[in-house]
């Protein structure tokens, strides 16, 4: 009887161990194999159209597993991260099916994100009823649509998606039609690739068959209707656009301020654009006056001059009372003279706090002043101060006027500010820098990018970690050579952007510098699209961001995607020059465990260490 029971239980649990899946048995350090993507955010669509990345970790340590997604072999690299190039459906839904294997045991999980929706052209009917094409509008190409306020006369190009070879035309509610043409030239590239993609491939866009525009007078308009006819069918659509106009006898003025909130945390400074939305150009400190002349959504349009314009946020504009005359008349005789901490101060008369640009050059400073004719019969800057060496004045329009200052040395820094209506343009000197110690006696500030924000690795490793790893240590490095050296951050409390360039001026830094560890936008190819990249804004910063690139590049020893002139924040602070370095890229496996290790933070900490010294040394000349 008991060996009938124990006979009956060896095959029971035989059964039971027959149906039990394999037991992951992962060694020392390695945690179980599970699939974790990390990128993309299911909560935010893949703006891309035929491929783009997906990244994330089969488990910490597990460079024995495979995978695959679709079917498709990804690499799985040691620390158990992969990152993948995929096909992405014609839908709004992507489903990916991966699967990860390590022995005999796996794991398999289907991904599910969104895809940004786009417009889809009516598919035409079967040629063989003999029927033609229809016509169809694309909706969602309207350009410009929203309000827009503009001078009368000026005028304004319209652009929209429509059916090939249709008769396209706009009818106004006054009755009057205004043609469209077709716009056959090469579709532009995305945003994205212009910014990051190196491939040539990339730039290569078939002709457009079905994209029109027209030219618009600026009048009172509202319900104008879009008709496109192609073979005699019709289709319309009501354009979202309502157009009002200026009246150009009565100018609006206006008075910048980007805290009428009065919270006071901000810059003091409205930007301008040169187009709505666009890269920063001009820097107009609080309470500038200028006229206005138009406005596209919550853009501004400011008539700095008769020919040039500004566009800035709507929020940073505060209307003077109707009646205001616009500011403007004469500069008058302007004069040098010694300012704190061995600074110059060039003191500009100004009829009013009147829009004005600073021109950079490698041994001269312009001040470009617009609304004013120039009346500078004397500019004193006495003779004892050798800096600067000679000043001139120009008008190279009727309402502008250029102060320029050659200088003996090259240009380090400068910034304004104003003095009831006079402008003060403060001039900063270069630093007394040796050449066998450059770092001595230097001030540097290095500033760890993010948080807020910052990029995420396929581990989940977050971008602010690492930056914050590599700055302590560069700053080790650079203590070494007689630097003094201060964080804008030393912890993981969010910081915002204006409070780390206002404290390396407040501490009158020698040297800028912000580090980051990079990414890309969807659709971009990460294989071939990384590697190491430094940016800056005022042309003195091009040699600081030369020399990290080149010592960056020689001690990581990746892709060189070289230097180039980028819009961002840290890099914009006139008073010093400034950086911001982008030396890896989070997102690809191999990049992101070297910022992960101490090696790699030590080699990243030591480009920053050397570039920084090669430049002050090649200043000290």
């Amino acid at each position: 009887m008991r060996l009938v029971r124990a006979a009956l239980l060896v095959a029971v649990t035989g059964c039971a161990a027959a149906r039990r899946e394999p037991i992951d048995r992962a060694a020392p350090g390695r945690a179980p194999l599970a699939i974790q993507v990390v990128y993309p955010d299911t909560a935010v669509p893949i703006q891309a159209r035929d491929s783009s990345f997906l990244f994330g970790t089969v488990g910490a340590g597990r460079g024995d597993a495979t995978l695959t997604i679709d079917g498709r072999p990804v690499t799985v690299h040691p620390n158990g991260t992969w990152l993948a190039w995929l096909p992405l459906p014609d839908d709004t839904l992507a489903r990916f099916q991966l699967v990860a294997r390590a022995g005999s045991f796996s794991r398999e999980t289907t991904f599910v994100t969104r895809i940004a929706p786009r417009f889809r052209p009516p598919a035409p009917p079967d040629s063989a009823d003999g029927r033609a094409p229809v016509p169809w509008i694309d909706t969602t190409s309207f350009t410009p649509t929203d309000t827009i306020l503009a001078l009368s006369g000026e005028g304004i190009r319209l652009a929209v998606r429509a059916a090939p070879g249709s008769q396209v035309q706009l009818r106004t509610d006054e009755g009057d039609v205004v043609p469209f043409v077709a716009n056959t030239l090469a579709g532009e590239p995305s945003a994205g690739v212009r910014a990051f993609a190196t491939d040539s491939a990339a730039y290569r866009l078939p002709p457009a068959i079905d994209r029109y525009v027209a030219w618009l007078p600026a009048r009172p308009l509202c319900d104008a209707v879009l008709e496109v006819v192609l073979d005699g069918d019709t289709v319309r659509s009501v354009w979202p656009l309502v157009v009002d106009t200026l009246d150009r006898s009565r100018p609006l003025v206006v008075r910048l301020d980007d805290d009428t909130a009065r919270t006071g945390r901000t810059d003091s400074l409205t930007v301008g654009k040169a187009v709505p939305y666009g890269t920063y150009h001009w820097f107009f400190p609080l309470g500038t006056m200028a006229t206005m002349s138009g406005r596209w959504r919550d853009q501004v349009r400011l008539q700095l001059s008769q020919s040039a314009v500004a566009w800035v946020n709507a929020p940073d504009v505060v209307p003077l009372p109707p009646g205001t005359p616009p500011p403007g008349g004469t500069v008058g005789s302007v004069r040098l003279s010694a300012g704190a901490n061995g600074s110059l101060v060039l003191r500009v008369p100004l009829p009013a706090p009147l829009p004005f640009q600073i021109e950079e050059g490698e041994r001269r400073l312009t001040l470009r002043v617009y609304g004013v004719g120039a009346d500078i019969n004397w500019m004193q800057h006495g003779g004892s101060d050798l800096y600067v060496t000679r000043m001139s004045f120009a008008q190279p329009a009727a309402d502008e006027t250029t102060i320029t200052l050659s200088l003996s040395g090259r240009v380090w820094g400068y910034r304004t500010r104003w003095s009831g209506r006079d402008l003060l343009l403060e001039i900063r000197r270069p630093p007394a820098i040796e050449r066998r110690r450059p770092l001595a006696g230097r001030t540097i500030v290095l500033d760890p990018g993010h948080p807020p924000a910052g990029s995420k690795g396929p581990s989940g490793l977050p971008e602010a970690v690492v930056t914050l790893a590599v700055a302590v240590k560069a700053k080790s490095l650079l203590e070494r050579g007689g630097a003094r050296v201060l964080l804008t951050r030393t912890d993981s409390t969010p910081l915002d952007l204006f409070p780390r360039t206002r404290f390396a001026e407040l501490l009158n830094a020698d040297v800028l510098v912000s580090i980051h560890a990079n990414a890309l936008p969807d659709g971009i190819n990460p294989f071939i699209n990384n590697g190491t990249s430094v940016y800056y804004f005022h042309p003195r910063g091009a040699a600081l961001a030369r020399a990290l690139d080149r010592a960056l590049v020689a001690e990581l020893g990746v892709r060189d995607l070289g230097i180039g002139r980028g819009d961002y924040a840290l890099a914009r602070n006139p008073w010093m020059p400034s950086a911001l370095a982008e030396g890896l890229f989070m997102m690809i496996p191999e990049q992101e465990a070297m910022l992960a290790s101490e090696d790699g933070q030590w080699r990243y900490a030591r480009g920053i260490a050397r570039g920084i010294e090669e430049f002050l040394r090649a200043m000290s000349r």
